[in-house]
Parts: structure tokens; C-alpha cells; sequence
């Protein structure tokens, strides 16, 4: 099977890409050839830059696709340009979109792909289903869409945890070892699905191929279901220590920073427990192997295994960190 992921270098397509090549498909990937250390052996590279549609169709010129993966596209216009892109050079366009989607608060704890949509907290929300109605859209024109909702989908090299610098985020292991307070967002009891990307990658790749799947709609989670405060507590005993958590209300985050507010508010504050079985009607032997407890102990030994490198932080996170906690505590800023 030949396949193209545009991206394939990020935190969730670098896993899907491993799966991929080990179940033997010819694997593509189409990126700015920027993150060269992230390219799996055995993948051809295709180097665009894909905001520039003519440079990315002549990149494309005489390729044909079983399956194109499509990690970046963020709104309905680069939506409808990617279906200008792919038409009539793919059998199947799966376009990651994202489990923020759904209407919060939720209408009930178990998600399914049935809920309603529509999350006015959220504008990154508010443009993957924006996107999502353009392919819908689309597919209603004989292109052959297929939407996928990944939730928090973490990898080796990215604890991708609610509040963390995405920038660095070995700044968060940093902290813990450090033994400064760690906030978490309400009480840290919320639930919460935190997925290895190859286990994204072990329901995604099961997709590939089927004619049946296109114009559904499919989120692919793990069926472990944690909460903030065993997320913080797993990725610090990983990292040899003891987590010091600090709870703070949402809205006390969002009040100091309004930066947060959107990503607390929209997603990371409200349970996220997601119903597989359709998922698993499609792909019958998916599962997930990778439990959060040895996910956050790989997530450790990939930081440490290069410290010179691999463990570099941001200060000005950890300095935000600690003005959030002062004003909580009622401390001179």
C-alpha cells in the first residue's frame, strides 16, 4: 500500500509513521525537510513547503496515492485548498481532526462520535470543525474523505500534558525534579484519555485502504482512563520524585493568563472518556499496548538518554509558573 502523511515529523504523526512502516506500507511523507531527525529509515521524503499549493502540486506531479494522511490542516480554507491538492490523486484522504470538537459541557461522560458538535470555548475548536464541514462538504462531491479525531496524544519526546511549555517541554520534568509546585487545573479529578502515538497509530494505519470509511467519522483513544492528578504523579515518579501538585481553578489560570484559558476551558477541564467501539468495529484487532505508567518512564529515558540536548527548557514558562502560584497564594509579584 502506498501512502503520504503531510507532516510525519510531529508529535502524533512521527509514531503513526513507525506503525506504518512496520506493517510494510510504502511510506511518504510530504514536510518542509526541517525536522530531518525525525524521519523514520525507509521513508521518501517529498519537500514542500505546503502553504504554497503550486510548489506542493508540482512535488506531487505523477504520484498517485492509496491513502493520504493530512496532519496539517487547521481550517476550512486549507481544507478545501488540500482537496484542490488531492483530488483524483488518492483513493482515501484522512484528515486529522481533533476530539475538541465536541459541545462542552458534554451531554454525557462517554464520548462517541454521535455527540453533538460545536465548542464555542475553543477557536482552534471552532476551525478543525470548520474544516471538518468543508471536507463533509467535499466528500459530498465524490471526494473520499474520512475524518479522525485524535484527543491528547503524547509521544517519547512530548509529555503533552495540559499546562507544559510546548516550546521545550522537558521544562515541566525539569520543574518536577526541582521540586517546585506543578499546578493543576481545578481539583485534578477531571478524567482524562492520554494516548501513546503509536497506539494512535495501531487504529489509524487499521484504516487505511477501507472504502468503507469514508464520510465516517472515527476518534481513536486509548481505554485507559486517568485523571490529572495521576497524570502529574506518573510522569514524576518516571522522572525519580515525589509530584508536589498545586490546585488551582481554571479560571483563576485563565484570569492570569488568557492564554490558557481557551486550552483549559475548551478541552483540558472537562472529563474526556471516549466510547472505542467504532473504532474497533473497523479495525477489529486495535488496542492500545502502551500504558500511561511506561509511557512516562519512555518519556523520561528519551529526555535522558541526551541531556546536553534533548533537555532543554524554557524559563520564561517556569517564570509564568511561579507568578500564577504567587498571585494564588496571595505572594508579592
Amino acid at each position: 500500500m502506498k501512502v503520504l502523511f503531510v507532516g510525519g515529523t510531529g508529535n502524533i504523526s512521527y509514531g503513526v509513521c513507525q506503525i506504518a512502516l512496520e506493517r510494510g506500507m510504502e511510506l511518504y511523507i510530504l514536510n518542509r525537510g526541517n525536522s530531518t531527525s525525525r524521519v523514520h529509515p525507509g521513508t521518501h521524503v517529498l519537500i514542500a513547503d505546503y502553504n504554497d499549493e503550486q510548489a506542493v502540486k508540482k512535488a506531487l506531479e505523477g504520484y498517485e496515492f492509496d491513502t493520504v494522511v493530512d496532519f496539517r490542516v487547521f481550517n476550512a480554507a486549507q481544507l478545501e485548498k488540500a482537496v484542490r491538492i488531492f483530488k483524483g490523486i488518492t483513493k482515501q484522504y484522512i484528515f486529522i481532526s481533533s476530539a475538541t470538537v465536541y459541545r462542552k459541557p458534554l451531554e454525557h461522560y462517554l464520548i462517541t462520535e454521535d455527540m453533538p458538535l460545536g465548542n464555542l470555548h475553543s477557536h482552534y475548536a471552532r476551525n478543525k470543525l470548520a474544516a471538518e464541514n468543508a471536507l463533509r462538504r467535499a466528500i459530498g462531491e465524490g471526494f473520499p474523505g474520512v475524518i479522525v479525531r485524535p484527543s491528547l496524544t503524547y509521544s517519547d519526546f512530548n509529555p503533552l500534558t495540559a499546562l507544559n511549555s510546548r516550546k521545550n517541554p522537558y521544562s515541566l520534568i525539569q520543574r518536577m525534579r526541582r521540586g517546585k509546585p506543578i499546578i493543576v487545573h481545578g481539583d485534578g479529578t477531571s478524567l482524562w484519555t492520554i494516548t501513546h502515538d503509536t497506539d494512535f497509530g495501531r487504529g489509524i494505519v487499521g484504516l487505511f485502504g477501507n472504502p468503507d470509511t469514508v464520510g465516517e467519522a472515527f476518534h481513536i483513544t486509548s481505554d485507559e482512563v486517568l485523571d490529572w492528578n495521576r497524570i502529574y504523579t506518573e510522569l514524576a515518579h518516571a522522572a525519580g520524585v515525589e509530584a508536589n501538585l498545586i490546585h488551582i481553578t481554571s479560571d483563576f489560570i485563565g484570569d492570569c493568563d488568557p492564554s490558557l484559558r481557551e486550552s483549559l476551558l475548551g478541552d483540558h477541564a472537562c472529563s474526556a472518556v471516549f466510547d472505542n467501539s467504532k473504532i474497533k468495529r473497523f479495525v477489529p484487532d486495535f488496542h492500545c499496548e502502551i500504558p500511561f505508567r511506561e509511557g512516562a518512564r519512555r518519556i523520561v529515558e528519551w529526555f535522558d538518554a541526551d541531556p546536553a540536548v534533548r533537555e532543554t527548557v524554557e524559563p520564561e514558562w517556569d517564570e509564568k509558573m511561579d507568578a500564577i502560584i504567587a498571585k494564588y497564594r496571595g505572594w508579592p509579584l
